[in-house]
Protein backbone atom coordinates (compact mmCIF):
# COMPACT_ATOMS: atom_id res chain seq x y z
CA UNK A 1 0.00 0.00 0.00
CA UNK A 2 1.31 3.15 -0.97
CA UNK A 3 3.01 4.98 2.02
CA UNK A 4 2.82 8.78 3.57
CA UNK A 5 4.38 9.81 6.62
CA UNK A 6 7.73 10.29 7.76
CA UNK A 7 10.27 8.31 5.94
CA UNK A 8 10.37 4.66 7.01
CA UNK A 9 14.46 4.36 5.63
CA UNK A 10 16.77 6.32 4.16
CA UNK A 11 16.03 8.99 1.11
CA UNK A 12 18.34 10.26 -1.59
CA UNK A 13 18.49 14.13 -0.69
CA UNK A 14 17.89 15.83 -4.62
CA UNK A 15 20.76 17.65 -5.61
CA UNK A 16 18.92 20.68 -6.27
CA UNK A 17 17.31 20.42 -2.51
CA UNK A 18 21.60 19.83 -1.02
CA UNK A 19 22.62 23.46 -2.68
CA UNK A 20 19.71 25.22 -1.64
CA UNK A 21 20.53 23.70 1.81
CA UNK A 22 23.95 26.11 1.46
CA UNK A 23 25.87 23.39 3.65
CA UNK A 24 23.58 22.46 6.18
CA UNK A 25 22.62 19.37 6.61
CA UNK A 26 18.64 18.69 4.77
CA UNK A 27 16.79 16.64 7.29
CA UNK A 28 13.85 14.64 5.22
CA UNK A 29 10.59 14.71 7.57
CA UNK A 30 8.10 13.80 5.54
CA UNK A 31 7.05 11.76 1.76
CA UNK A 32 4.41 10.78 0.00
CA UNK A 33 2.89 8.18 -1.91
CA UNK A 34 3.51 9.86 -4.96
CA UNK A 35 7.19 10.95 -3.92
CA UNK A 36 6.93 13.82 -3.11
CA UNK A 37 9.56 14.36 0.12
CA UNK A 38 9.98 17.34 2.44
CA UNK A 39 12.91 18.34 3.88
CA UNK A 40 14.30 20.53 6.89
CA UNK A 41 16.91 22.74 6.60
CA UNK A 42 18.38 24.36 9.49
CA UNK A 43 17.02 23.37 12.45
CA UNK A 44 17.79 19.75 14.89
CA UNK A 45 14.32 19.56 16.39
CA UNK A 46 12.05 16.31 15.93
CA UNK A 47 10.68 15.29 12.89
CA UNK A 48 7.07 16.52 13.34
CA UNK A 49 7.83 20.36 14.28
CA UNK A 50 8.23 23.52 12.74
CA UNK A 51 9.91 24.98 15.84
CA UNK A 52 12.91 27.72 15.54
CA UNK A 53 12.71 31.35 14.53
CA UNK A 54 10.76 31.32 11.30
CA UNK A 55 13.97 32.94 9.51
CA UNK A 56 16.71 30.42 9.64
CA UNK A 57 14.43 27.54 10.10
CA UNK A 58 13.49 26.23 6.22
CA UNK A 59 11.27 23.45 4.71
CA UNK A 60 11.82 22.05 1.08
CA UNK A 61 9.35 20.13 -0.79
CA UNK A 62 10.49 18.11 -4.12
CA UNK A 63 8.50 16.90 -6.63
CA UNK A 64 9.86 14.64 -8.81
CA UNK A 65 9.32 15.04 -12.39
CA UNK A 66 5.98 12.93 -13.83
CA UNK A 67 5.02 12.45 -10.10
CA UNK A 68 2.11 14.60 -10.40
CA UNK A 69 2.56 16.83 -8.14
CA UNK A 70 2.16 20.49 -8.42
CA UNK A 71 4.27 22.39 -5.89
CA UNK A 72 3.69 25.71 -8.56
CA UNK A 73 -0.04 25.50 -7.68
CA UNK A 74 0.89 25.32 -3.99
CA UNK A 75 3.30 28.29 -4.45
CA UNK A 76 0.34 30.79 -5.82
CA UNK A 77 -2.30 29.31 -3.19
CA UNK A 78 0.50 29.97 -0.34
CA UNK A 79 0.94 33.53 -1.18
CA UNK A 80 -2.79 34.29 -1.73
CA UNK A 81 -3.33 32.71 1.66
CA UNK A 82 -0.91 34.03 3.75
CA UNK A 83 -2.48 37.70 3.16
CA UNK A 84 -5.14 36.34 5.80
CA UNK A 85 -4.52 33.32 7.74
CA UNK A 86 -1.09 32.04 9.04
CA UNK A 87 0.48 29.83 6.46
CA UNK A 88 4.32 29.01 5.59
CA UNK A 89 5.92 32.19 3.67
CA UNK A 90 7.19 31.42 0.11
CA UNK A 91 10.69 31.67 -0.07
CA UNK A 92 11.56 30.37 -3.77
CA UNK A 93 9.83 28.04 -6.36
CA UNK A 94 11.29 26.62 -8.97
CA UNK A 95 11.86 23.43 -11.45
CA UNK A 96 13.90 21.59 -13.85
CA UNK A 97 13.96 18.50 -15.66
CA UNK A 98 14.58 16.50 -12.46
CA UNK A 99 11.53 18.11 -10.66
CA UNK A 100 10.05 20.75 -8.89
CA UNK A 101 11.07 22.52 -5.31
CA UNK A 102 9.29 24.83 -3.24
CA UNK A 103 10.95 26.41 -0.18
CA UNK A 104 9.30 28.03 2.68
CA UNK A 105 10.29 29.67 6.06
CA UNK A 106 9.01 27.81 8.94
CA UNK A 107 6.63 28.69 11.54
CA UNK A 108 6.21 28.39 15.07
CA UNK A 109 4.25 25.15 15.89
CA UNK A 110 4.55 21.52 15.77
CA UNK A 111 2.71 18.73 13.92
CA UNK A 112 -0.32 17.95 15.36
CA UNK A 113 0.81 14.51 14.50
CA UNK A 114 4.14 15.19 16.44
CA UNK A 115 4.42 12.36 19.39
CA UNK A 116 3.75 14.26 22.58
CA UNK A 117 -0.28 15.49 20.74
CA UNK A 118 -0.42 11.97 19.33
CA UNK A 119 -0.57 10.97 23.38
CA UNK A 120 -2.89 13.63 24.17
CA UNK A 121 -5.88 13.20 21.33
CA UNK A 122 -8.12 15.35 23.30
CA UNK A 123 -5.94 18.68 22.94
CA UNK A 124 -5.13 17.62 19.54
CA UNK A 125 -8.98 17.30 17.97
CA UNK A 126 -9.81 20.28 19.94
CA UNK A 127 -7.00 22.92 17.94
CA UNK A 128 -7.81 20.92 14.67
CA UNK A 129 -11.17 21.40 14.90
CA UNK A 130 -10.84 25.05 16.11
CA UNK A 131 -7.97 25.55 13.54
CA UNK A 132 -10.42 24.76 10.67
CA UNK A 133 -13.35 27.10 12.08
CA UNK A 134 -10.29 29.67 11.47
CA UNK A 135 -9.12 28.95 8.38
CA UNK A 136 -13.30 28.77 6.99
CA UNK A 137 -13.77 32.42 8.63
CA UNK A 138 -10.64 34.12 8.01
CA UNK A 139 -10.26 33.04 4.22
CA UNK A 140 -12.39 35.63 1.72
CA UNK A 141 -14.44 33.94 -0.51
CA UNK A 142 -15.35 36.73 -2.82
CA UNK A 143 -11.34 37.57 -3.17
CA UNK A 144 -10.30 33.91 -3.57
CA UNK A 145 -9.36 33.44 -7.16
CA UNK A 146 -9.34 28.82 -6.88
CA UNK A 147 -11.81 26.76 -6.73
CA UNK A 148 -12.07 22.95 -4.61
CA UNK A 149 -15.85 22.38 -6.14
CA UNK A 150 -16.94 19.27 -6.54
CA UNK A 151 -17.28 19.70 -10.62
CA UNK A 152 -14.00 21.10 -10.26
CA UNK A 153 -12.19 17.96 -8.64
CA UNK A 154 -13.71 15.60 -10.67
CA UNK A 155 -12.59 16.86 -13.95
CA UNK A 156 -8.79 16.98 -12.33
CA UNK A 157 -9.32 13.83 -11.62
CA UNK A 158 -10.09 12.39 -14.54
CA UNK A 159 -7.40 14.97 -16.47
CA UNK A 160 -5.00 12.93 -14.23
CA UNK A 161 -6.27 9.55 -15.86
CA UNK A 162 -8.44 9.05 -12.88
CA UNK A 163 -11.56 7.00 -13.61
CA UNK A 164 -13.99 8.37 -11.22
CA UNK A 165 -18.52 7.48 -11.85
CA UNK A 166 -20.24 10.56 -13.38
CA UNK A 167 -23.11 10.25 -10.68
CA UNK A 168 -20.88 11.59 -8.35
CA UNK A 169 -21.55 15.06 -9.37
CA UNK A 170 -25.17 14.47 -9.94
CA UNK A 171 -25.41 13.11 -5.96
CA UNK A 172 -23.37 16.11 -4.42
CA UNK A 173 -25.97 17.80 -1.93
CA UNK A 174 -26.38 21.25 -2.10
CA UNK A 175 -23.61 23.41 -0.15
CA UNK A 176 -24.21 24.45 3.06
CA UNK A 177 -21.87 27.12 3.41
CA UNK A 178 -19.36 28.13 0.65
CA UNK A 179 -15.92 29.08 2.22
CA UNK A 180 -12.03 28.49 1.30
CA UNK A 181 -11.32 25.19 2.08
CA UNK A 182 -7.69 23.82 3.20
CA UNK A 183 -8.33 21.09 0.15
CA UNK A 184 -6.15 18.49 2.63
CA UNK A 185 -7.60 19.23 6.07
CA UNK A 186 -5.70 15.90 7.91
CA UNK A 187 -3.97 16.38 11.04
CA UNK A 188 -0.65 16.52 9.72
CA UNK A 189 -1.45 19.98 8.10
CA UNK A 190 -2.00 21.69 11.33
CA UNK A 191 0.64 22.74 13.37
CA UNK A 192 0.28 23.13 17.94
CA UNK A 193 1.36 26.01 19.72
CA UNK A 194 3.43 24.65 22.89
CA UNK A 195 0.12 24.91 25.02
CA UNK A 196 -1.99 23.02 22.83
CA UNK A 197 -3.89 25.69 20.84
CA UNK A 198 -3.87 25.85 16.64
CA UNK A 199 -0.53 27.67 15.34
CA UNK A 200 -0.97 27.78 11.27
CA UNK A 201 -1.71 24.98 8.72
CA UNK A 202 0.15 23.85 5.80
CA UNK A 203 0.31 22.00 2.25
CA UNK A 204 -2.16 24.27 0.83
CA UNK A 205 -1.97 23.20 -2.67
CA UNK A 206 -5.59 22.19 -3.06
CA UNK A 207 -7.05 24.81 -1.55
CA UNK A 208 -9.88 26.76 -2.72
CA UNK A 209 -13.97 27.36 -2.29
CA UNK A 210 -16.16 24.80 -1.55
CA UNK A 211 -18.78 23.70 0.90
CA UNK A 212 -17.36 24.00 4.34
CA UNK A 213 -17.94 20.10 4.43
CA UNK A 214 -15.40 19.14 1.80
CA UNK A 215 -13.07 19.96 4.54
CA UNK A 216 -14.87 18.89 7.48
CA UNK A 217 -15.60 15.31 6.47
CA UNK A 218 -12.47 14.98 5.69
CA UNK A 219 -11.17 16.40 8.61
CA UNK A 220 -13.11 14.25 10.87
CA UNK A 221 -12.67 10.96 9.25
CA UNK A 222 -8.97 11.14 9.52
CA UNK A 223 -8.82 11.89 13.56
CA UNK A 224 -9.84 7.78 13.44
CA UNK A 225 -5.97 7.17 11.24
CA UNK A 226 -3.83 9.78 13.78
CA UNK A 227 -5.93 9.08 16.95
CA UNK A 228 -8.09 6.18 17.33
CA UNK A 229 -11.62 5.92 17.13
CA UNK A 230 -14.54 8.32 18.72
CA UNK A 231 -12.84 11.81 17.94
CA UNK A 232 -14.79 12.75 15.23
CA UNK A 233 -17.82 14.62 17.30
CA UNK A 234 -14.84 16.39 19.05
CA UNK A 235 -13.04 17.53 16.11
CA UNK A 236 -16.98 19.04 15.07
CA UNK A 237 -17.85 20.02 18.50
CA UNK A 238 -14.82 21.93 18.61
CA UNK A 239 -15.38 23.78 15.21
CA UNK A 240 -18.99 24.77 16.30
CA UNK A 241 -21.45 22.60 14.15
CA UNK A 242 -22.85 19.28 14.46
CA UNK A 243 -22.47 15.96 12.37
CA UNK A 244 -23.72 15.98 9.36
CA UNK A 245 -24.39 12.44 8.05
CA UNK A 246 -25.36 12.68 4.43
CA UNK A 247 -23.04 15.83 3.92
CA UNK A 248 -19.82 13.52 5.45
CA UNK A 249 -20.67 10.47 3.41
CA UNK A 250 -20.77 11.96 0.18
CA UNK A 251 -17.50 14.42 0.51
CA UNK A 252 -15.79 11.30 2.04
CA UNK A 253 -17.05 9.14 -0.90
CA UNK A 254 -15.36 12.17 -3.14
CA UNK A 255 -12.21 12.46 -1.16
CA UNK A 256 -11.68 8.24 -1.95
CA UNK A 257 -12.54 8.80 -5.20
CA UNK A 258 -10.57 11.60 -6.77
Amino acid sequence: MPYSGPPASPVHVPARIAALAEGRDPHPVWQNELGGLTFRIGDSGDSGGRDGDGESLLFAKWAPAGSGLDLAAEAVRLEWAGRFTPVPRVREYGADDAGAWLVTHGLPGESAVAPRWKADPATAVRALGAGLRALHEQLPVADCPFSWSVGDRLNRARAAGIQVSADLLSAAPPADRLVVCHGDPCAPNTLLHEDGTWSAHVDMGALGVADRWADLAVAAWNTGVNYGPGWEDALLDAYGIAPDPHRMDFYRRLWSAT
